[in-house]
C-alpha cells in the first residue's frame, strides 16, 4: 500500500509507543496507540488512480463529497468571474491532492486565518489556507487547501514555476478538511451538491 509521505512520522510514532507500551504494561495498554497505527496507515493512504484522457477536462483535485457549487468573482488571484466548486473531506477520505488539468504553477500564497468547521460556507476566505494558481492553455485556475477545525496543517509540495500534469499528486491536507477549486465561467459543471468524487478520476468540468 502506498503511502503519503508526511505520514511517516506519525505512523513511527504511534508505531513506537505501541511496542514500548506492550513491553512496560501489556496488550490492554497497548491497544489504544495500535489502534491509532492503523488509522494513521489507512488516513494516509494514496492509492494509484486511472487518470481520465481527453480535451478541456477538468478532474476533482480531491476525495469527498461537493458541498458547494456557485458562480462567484474571485478578484484576489483571477480577478474574473468563475464557478467555484468546494470538496469537504472526512477523515475516511484519501486527503492527498490533485493537479485537476495540465498547468504551469503561477504562484503559491500561504495566508494564516482560522480553524472553522470546513463546512461553514465563511471557511472558505477565513480559515488558514494555500492558494495555487494554475495556468494552463491560456486559462488560470485556482485550487484552495482550506485548513478545518481538526485539519491545521495542509502541505503544498509545489512552487511558482513548477509544471503539473493532469491528476499529478500536489500536496495533503491533515485531518478533515475542505477544498475550493475556482473553475473559468464556461466550464460545463459535471458535478452536483452531495455528489461523492474522487482526486485525480472524477471529472467535474468539460471546456468544448
Amino acid at each position: 500500500m502506498k503511502l503519503a509521505s508526511e505520514g511517516y512520522p506519525y505512523i513511527i510514532f504511534f508505531a513506537i509507543v505501541t511496542v514500548i507500551a506492550f513491553f512496560i504494561a501489556g496488550i490492554w495498554l497497548a491497544l489504544l496507540p495500535f489502534v491509532l497505527t492503523i488509522f494513521m496507515l489507512f488516513f494516509f493512504r494514496d492509492p494509484e488512480r486511472k487518470i481520465p484522457e481527453g480535451k478541456g477536462i477538468f478532474l476533482s483535485p480531491a476525495d469527498g463529497k461537493i458541498i458547494l457549487i456557485q458562480d462567484i468573482r474571485e478578484d484576489k488571484f483571477l480577478k474574473d468571474n468563475t464557478t467555484e466548486v468546494s470538496i469537504f473531506m472526512s477523515p475516511f477520505n484519501v486527503h492527498v491532492n490533485r493537479a485537476p488539468c495540465d498547468g504551469v504553477v503561477e504562484s503559491v500564497v500561504h495566508t494564516a486565518g482560522r480553524f472553522l468547521s470546513a463546512f461553514r460556507h465563511e471557511a472558505s476566505l477565513q480559515n488558514e489556507n494555500i492558494a495555487m494558481l494554475l495556468n494552463t492553455n491560456e486559462r488560470k485556475v485556482l485550487v484552495r487547501q482550506v485548513a478545518g477545525f481538526l485539519a491545521r496543517r495542509a502541505v503544498c509540495r509545489v512552487k511558482a514555476g513548477d509544471k503539473l500534469k493532469r491528476g499529478e499528486r500536489y500536496g495533503i491536507i491533515k485531518f478533515s478538511s475542505r477544498l475550493d477549486i475556482y473553475l473559468p465561467r464556461e466550464a460545463d459543471i459535471k458535478v452536483k451538491s452531495g455528489e461523492k468524487v474522487k482526486a485525480g478520476e472524477t471529472v467535474i468540468g468539460v471546456i468544448k
